[in-house]
């Protein structure tokens, strides 16, 4: 087993687990799996009533990160003004894209998913599983503007919305 360099992670800390968004250390605790002694750091998120146990040896390998800087807050709101860029391809082809987009993490990425799939109240009608992405996208987007900027996530949600009306103004 190879021992990669250590992330810089404490509990109490928030980080974004790429599959599932921001989290919060709890605790870094030491457990036997199969004989090997393993330490791990406990993640809850709160939201989804939820608990990961990840290694901390591979956390920066699966993508766990610290939350982005402001500056990185601010490009993704940003990119959420310009134009949506709808690709022509098929909607099983595009729906993937925004997948791996969603769960890679990359709080610009899944901003360019909520700007590309953001309806106007005046423009046609969403199917059921392009709102599905969008709204786990934007849920993933505000969840981390919100603990970024240290507000709460129906602030971050009002001030993500606003920049969103704006663009279509």
């Amino acid at each position: 087993m190879t021992k990669t360099k250590k992330p810089e992670f404490r509990p109490n800390d928030y980080v974004v687990y790429p599959a599932h968004g921001v989290g919060q250390i709890m605790s870094i605790e030491e457990q036997e799996i199969a004989g090997i002694k393993l330490e791990l750091f406990v993640v809850s998120f709160e939201k989804d009533k939820m608990t990961l146990r990840v290694p901390t040896h591979k956390a920066t390998e699966i993508g766990m990160r610290s939350l982005s800087t402001p500056d990185v807050v601010n490009q993704a709101m940003k990119t959420l003004k310009g134009k949506a860029k709808v690709k022509r391809a098929m909607w099983s082809r595009r729906a993937q894209e925004y997948e791996q987009k969603i769960n890679s993490g990359d709080l610009i990425a899944i901003a360019e998913v909520v700007r590309d799939l953001h309806r106007a109240d005046d423009q046609r009608e969403q199917s059921y599983s392009e709102r599905q992405l969008y709204e786990a996208a934007l849920e993933r987007l505000t969840r981390e503007v919100a603990a970024v900027s240290g507000s709460d996530e129906p602030t971050a949600a009002k001030k993500v919305d606003e920049v969103l009306v704006s663009r279509a103004a």
